[in-house]
C-alpha cells in the first residue's frame, strides 16, 4: 500500500509540525500548567480525537465543500475565536471567586477539557485546510484506494499528535507543580485565560492561505 519511504518522510514531517510551536501546544501547555497532568492529557486527547474527524472530513469530501464556500474561513475562525473568549471567562471567574473565598481553585473535569480541546480544534480553519492540503501531498494514485490512503496518513497524525502531547503534557504539569510550590499560586485560571484570549486574538487577525 504506502511505501516505507513515503511513510517515513510523512512521520518526519508530523514529528516536525508537533514540535513547531502552535495553537495546539499552547492549549495542551496551559491547561497541564493550570490544573495539571491529567487535564493536559485530556486535553491531548481532544485534539487527537479532532484531528480523526478531520481526516474523515477530508476522507469524505467535506473539508473541501467547507473550503469551497467563500464565507466560510472567517465563519470558522470567528467562531472558534468567540468560543476560546469565553473559555478565558469560564477559566478566570470560578478561580477569582474561589481565590476570593481563600478556597482551593475549582477543578476542572477531564471529559469537559477533552471537549473544550476537540472542540477549539475544529474551529481552528487553519487545521481544516491543513488535512485538506497536506495528507494528499503524500498520497499515491497507483498505491491503492485514494480514501484508505488519506484514512491511515490521518489515523498516524492522530496517533504521533496523542504522544507528543502526552509526554508535553507530562512534563508541563510536574513543572508546573514545582512552580506552584514554590510561589503558593492558587489562582491558575489567570494564566490560562490569558492564553486563551492570545489564541482568539491570533485567530480574529488570521490570514486566509493562498493554497486554500
Amino acid at each position: 500500500m504506502i511505501s516505507f519511504t513515503t511513510l517515513c518522510l510523512f512521520l518526519i514531517a508530523v514529528l516536525a509540525l508537533q514540535l513547531s510551536p502552535g495553537p495546539n501546544m499552547a492549549f495542551v501547555v496551559s491547561h497541564a500548567a493550570a490544573h495539571g497532568t491529567r487535564a493536559g492529557m485530556a486535553a491531548g486527547a481532544g485534539i487527537a480525537a479532532a484531528d480523526l474527524l478531520h481526516t474523515l472530513f477530508t476522507v469524505t469530501g467535506i473539508s473541501a465543500l467547507v473550503a469551497a464556500w467563500p464565507p466560510s474561513f472567517d465563519l470558522i475562525r470567528y467562531a472558534g475565536a468567540a468560543y476560546l473568549v469565553w473559555l478565558a471567562i469560564k477559566a478566570i471567574v470560578p478561580q477569582a471567586k474561589a481565590a476570593s473565598a481563600l478556597r482551593a481553585p475549582v477543578p476542572v473535569p477531564a471529559a469537559r477539557i477533552f471537549r473544550m480541546a476537540m472542540l477549539n480544534c475544529l474551529l481552528n480553519p487553519k487545521a481544516l485546510l491543513f488535512f485538506m492540503i497536506f495528507l494528499p501531498q503524500f498520497v499515491d494514485a497507483g498505491r491503492g484506494k485514494v480514501s484508505l490512503q488519506l484514512a491511515i496518513f490521518g489515523g498516524i497524525v492522530a496517533v504521533v499528535a496523542l504522544l507528543f502531547n502526552g509526554i508535553l503534557a507530562l512534563c508541563s504539569g510536574m513543572a508546573a507543580g514545582l512552580l506552584k510550590r514554590a510561589s503558593g499560586s492558587r489562582v491558575p485560571g489567570i494564566g490560562l485565560a490569558a492564553v486563551m484570549l492570545g489564541l482568539a486574538l491570533r485567530l480574529v487577525f488570521l490570514d486566509r492561505p493562498q493554497a486554500a
